[in-house]
């Protein structure tokens, strides 16, 4: 048995994890640590209050308040911190870089110190493959966990840094870590700022979805579920001090994205509309996942298509979920160029 707190827990990939956590190990208690910033929803979790008595609880936090973190492993009595906690949409960070620093490097500090004074087993830091850089569109290169980082964004540098002071204070502290360097992740409960969930409500609604013009850069595609159990078996195979990259291998461009989702919906392609390319708009990331599939076993089990599929029509289904959520997305795509020279990127229109 095992009281593991997940930082983050009301978001996507944490919302799955909990889920997937509960369903898995039947006899651990999860304990939900979230500030429940804008894209956090505690709909998300809302059953298991009832669904998973003694077993499920949430603890409304910042993981940058030491003392309120130190707290909550001590009360709870904490083996294992899994920390998903991050600010991570690439185009806010354009216009609110200061956050996602004091969120993903100087929170994920504080949440450290709180575990080292806790002295739990196990942290292990939810990280990106972005902290890597972007590769070239046309070339074979694959990121493998060595390769040098060369953030080009203010979200991938501030998750690089937190890369950084996770592998400091392994070093330094002894705090027994691991990382997971994921791929970009699909499936429910993805807030609806993000690709796949932006493109799919905006065709629901009749509305077009605004391709940024560079539409041909390719990502590499996980599902939310793979991502889990690449986590649980780094949790109970991997090597403390270790990085381990998880990717799918799947590489799909924002192109073919949009044209799977007209497809699915049964619309044209007159609902793609395109606009500037973001800032420092990274062409394609791609990891080397060989040291997660050959030391530890894992492979990802989501066939794409397949999955893919699903999620639409998760969207699709539960438009209840994400109606609420559309007043709070706060970035306007189309506002590139008058949010890099205005000189008060605070400043962009929502």
């Amino acid at each position: 048995m095992a009281n593991i707190l997940v930082t983050g827990g009301s978001g996507f990939i944490g919302t799955n994890f909990i889920r997937y956590w509960l369903a898995e190990h039947p006899a651990d208690r999860v304990v939900n640590y979230d500030l429940l910033t804008y894209a956090a929803n505690p709909a998300n979790l809302a059953d298991l209050e009832s669904g998973a008595p003694g077993r499920y609880a949430f603890v409304h936090g910042d993981i940058g308040d030491y003392d309120l973190a130190h707290g909550a492993l001590r009360d709870h009595d904490i083996d294992i911190v899994v920390n998903f906690a991050a600010e991570s949409h690439n185009s806010r960070a354009v216009v609110q870089p200061e956050t996602f620093f004091e969120t993903n490097v100087v929170g994920t500090v504080q949440l450290m110190r709180a575990a080292l004074a806790a002295d739990v087993s196990r942290f292990h830091h939810v990280s990106t493959c972005e902290v890597f850089g972007d590769l070239p569109l046309d070339c074979d290169d694959a990121f493998t966990e060595s390769s040098p980082l060369v953030p080009r964004t203010p979200y991938n540098a501030s998750k690089a840094g937190a890369d950084l002071a996770v592998n400091a204070f392994f070093g330094t502290y002894g705090l027994p870590v691991t990382i997971s360097n994921c791929a970009n992740n699909y499936g429910p409960y993805q807030f609806p700022e993000k690709l796949i969930p932006h493109f799919v409500v905006s065709v629901l609604q009749g509305r077009p979805m605004t391709l940024y013009r560079s539409s041909r850069n390719r990502r590499e595609w996980l599902h939310v579920d793979d991502h889990c159990r690449a986590i649980d078996l780094i949790l109970e195979r991997g090597i403390v001090g270790e990085t381990y990259n998880v990717g799918s291998g799947v590489e799909v461009d924002v192109e073919g994205i949009a044209d799977r989702i007209l497809r699915l919906l049964d619309a044209d392609d007159s609902l793609k509309t395109y606009v500037p390319d973001r800032p420092s708009h990274d062409r394609r990331y791609l990891l080397d996942s060989t040291k997660l599939r050959e030391e530890l076993g894992w492979l990802p089990e989501v066939d794409f298509e397949a999955g893919f599929e699903q999620t639409v029509q998760w969207y699709r289904s539960n438009r209840d979920w994400w109606q609420p959520l559309l007043a709070r997305i706060e970035i306007d795509e189309t506002a590139w160029s008058d949010a890099t020279h205005s000189g008060s990127p605070s400043e962009v229109p929502a």
